[in-house]
């Protein structure tokens, strides 16, 4: 059974040790390095605590820790507006290619109705088949995917440009 939670302030802890872990693997697409204490960080992490248009969900199957969600209304593309940005996406090797995500993106999508934005980097070749075929399926197909987004704000740390689909539910 998969299920979304909504993590809480005292489960901060586990959510920031959970984006080490997902950042360590992107940081083969994006090359970015750790820190002089051999963590990667995320500075918006309070934010979810503190704003109300930022919502971090754990990702749980069968009660167990699978992976997060992190969903703001912040546009990671400049000049774009939305309801959502789906800012974080990760499930845990033991639970992929299993539906846990295509469940997980469903609940999603079902807490939160509007305009979405979902940018995707273009090397990381298991993200761009899921979400080409997430989005294809959960939107039946009413998206638009802008790849290799022409503004450079949209682009990663390594200079690679973004890949960004736009939808509504």
């Amino acid at each position: 059974m998969v299920e979304l939670t909504l993590v809480t302030e005292n489960e901060k802890e586990i959510l920031s040790a959970l984006l080490e872990k997902y950042q360590y693997e992107f940081s083969q697409w994006d090359k970015k390095d750790v820190d002089e204490k051999g963590l990667y960080g995320y500075e918006y992490l309070d934010c979810y605590f503190e704003e109300d248009n930022r919502f971090p969900y754990f990702i749980r199957v069968d009660s167990r820790l699978a992976g997060f969600v992190m969903v703001s209304d912040y546009p990671e593309v400049p000049g774009t507006e939305i309801d959502f940005c789906l800012s974080e996406f990760f499930v845990m090797y033991k639970y992929r290619r299993s539906g846990v995500g295509r469940e997980a993106v469903r609940q999603l999508l079902e807490r939160h109705h509007g305009r979405w934005q979902l940018k995707r980097h273009p090397h990381n070749t298991a993200s761009v088949y899921f979400w080409n075929n997430v989005i294809d399926e959960l939107t039946d197909g009413n998206y638009r995917l802008v790849e290799a987004y022409p503004d450079k704000e949209a682009d990663y740390e390594d200079g690679t440009p973004a890949d960004v689909f736009f939808f509504e539910n």
